[in-house]
């Protein structure tokens, strides 16, 4: 990531500035693999084709909003602590640790199985960044990922729910 671990802003934060940074830089990581992935569930939504469409188009939007507020949340922790957040499309696509949806999708099966693959990843480095911010004592960034993690896991089991009928 490119992210860039100095402190960007003067705060009267009393964590570390040493913890700040870390958390900053992990922050930002994570912004990434969530703008990534809001952008790849609205793929899905734009291009989703078959017998369930109009379910799975409204799905994948209410999907979709969750992650455009877990970025708001991200981005603006990174800045509560004093950091810059790196939230642009592009940095995104440089950063993020989600593998990209195939073009070729239509179908809604292939579309559920490629949506809960990448939320279980997302959810799989979330619970590492739990871990992270724990480990350094920042129980606000810890809550931070725990509530987003709660979430996704949801939206996995609702993705998953389609899959267990095929």
């Amino acid at each position: 990531m490119s992210t860039v671990t100095s402190l960007n802003y003067q705060t009267h934060n009393d964590i570390s500035e040493e913890t700040r940074e870390s958390m900053i830089e992990l922050l930002n990581q994570h912004l990434a693999d969530t703008f990534d992935l809001y952008t790849q569930v609205k793929q899905s939504h734009w291009n989703v084709k078959g017998m369930n469409f109009m379910q799975l188009h409204l799905l994948f939007d209410d999907l979709a909003e969750n992650f455009i507020r877990y970025a708001d949340m991200i981005a603006e922790r990174a800045t509560a602590l004093g950091g810059r957040a790196e939230g642009t499309a592009r940095m995104a696509a440089n950063n993020s640790r989600i593998e990209e949806l195939p073009i070729e999708l239509t179908d809604g099966k292939d579309f559920l199985i490629a949506m809960a693959n990448r939320f279980g990843e997302y959810a799989a480095l979330s619970r590492i960044a739990i871990d992270k911010s724990e480990n350094l004592n920042d129980a606000v960034t810890c809550d931070l990922f725990t509530e987003i993690t709660r979430e996704v896991d949801k939206s996995l089991y609702f993705l998953e729910s389609h899959l267990q009928s095929m």
